[in-house]
């Protein structure tokens, strides 16, 4: 696969946030959600997703003296000790481990070079095209620059799959490395809202911060910092059938900033059914068929502007049914054709 990269330019010290529908992607609120700016450890919520997509969770793993050795944040793993992809997947997403980081690179994509090219190419097929990885773990290179819609984009894909969600919703998990230790989630607001905890039976052992619970709804995340790009911070967040992503980049207030930004979604936008679920009659001898309802997050203006339109083939084998807010397409779907007739 040939990839065009986008220039490496950006402005340091810059910053952004953006606010988007979990379900559909659409943009909710932002601001500077387009710039491209480094994202520090936020880049291994794209590595735990290449590593779960192209590998077992079973699979072993012996650890290099690379990995063992890499800069920054540590799991404190040790030269020749074999651990599962799932122990290094805990302990890139709970602990933001360097050295789980560039243990699963090389196990995966056979070097680190090879396994952020798979990064690269799954981006592109996402079509992340202001995302470029240079390396698994975030450390910082000039040319490894993403954005806050990117980055929130990235936290919607990687939710779609089970395993990750688990992985990065999870509060507690002890490890089974070497040194055996108990890993309590980095994100502060995930840690409120008492994700699961895994493979930890002593709740003498685990932290007061991971046990108690609080009016939040966040329940899953990555934090992420580097000198260059300031306090990173991705949340996924839930209510009422409602879910938002936030994202900031260079926001030293963080966790106060993605409260404050998940409130104003539930209380600006409610989730409406647009089309319910059925079969539709478009003319004589066609019919459509929604297999499920198409419910947004929209907020009192919109609601009056939502209007639907709906594109078919020629040979009447395919259509495509999408969601305007006046002028602006906000959502598209597939839907069946059928025949006037058929029950």
């Amino acid at each position: 696969m040939c990839l065009a990269f986008p220039s490496s330019s950006f402005a340091r010290g810059g910053s952004g946030h953006v606010v988007i529908d979990g379900e559909t992607g659409r943009i909710l609120l932002g601001v500077n959600e387009d710039s491209r700016l480094p994202i520090a450890s936020l880049t291994k919520i794209w590595t735990a997703l290449i590593a779960i997509e192209n590998s077992a969770l079973d699979e072993k793993v012996v650890i290099s003296a690379k990995a063992a050795t890499a800069e920054g944040s540590s799991i404190y793993l040790q030269a020749g000790e074999t651990v599962t992809v799932e122990t290094l997947l805990y302990g890139l997403m709970l602990r933001s481990g360097n050295d789980a980081a560039t243990a699963l690179a090389e196990h995966v994509g056979g070097s680190v070079d090879g396994f952020v090219r798979l990064m690269n190419e799954r981006a592109a097929v996402a079509g992340l095209r202001n995302t470029v990885f240079m390396n698994p773990s975030g450390l910082h290179h000039e040319e490894h620059l993403s954005s806050a819609k990117e980055t929130a984009e990235m936290l919607r894909i990687a939710l779609q799959n089970k395993k990750f969600e688990k992985i990065a919703s999870t509060v507690l998990f002890r490890a089974d490395t070497t040194n055996g230790m108990l890993w309590e989630n980095k994100h502060r607001l995930v840690r409120e809202q008492s994700g699961p905890v895994s493979d930890s039976k002593d709740e003498e052992e685990q932290p007061v911060t991971s046990l108690k619970r609080s009016t939040g709804s966040a329940y899953a995340g990555k934090t992420g910092y580097t000198k260059v790009a300031g306090r990173t911070l991705a949340t996924a967040f839930q209510k009422d059938g409602q879910t938002c992503i936030v994202v900031t980049l260079n926001e030293s207030d963080d966790w106060q900033v993605h409260r404050s930004l998940a409130n104003s979604i539930w209380q600006n936008y409610s989730l409406e059914t647009v089309v319910k679920k059925g079969k539709y009659k478009v003319n004589d001898k066609v019919s459509i068929r929604l297999e499920k309802p198409i419910r947004l997050q929209l907020n009192k203006e919109e609601k009056s502007k939502v209007r639907q339109v709906l594109h078919i083939s020629r040979k009447r084998q395919e259509a495509v049914l999408s969601i305007f807010i006046g002028e602006k397409r906000i959502y598209a779907t597939s839907v069946n054709v059928e025949s006037v007739d058929r029950k």
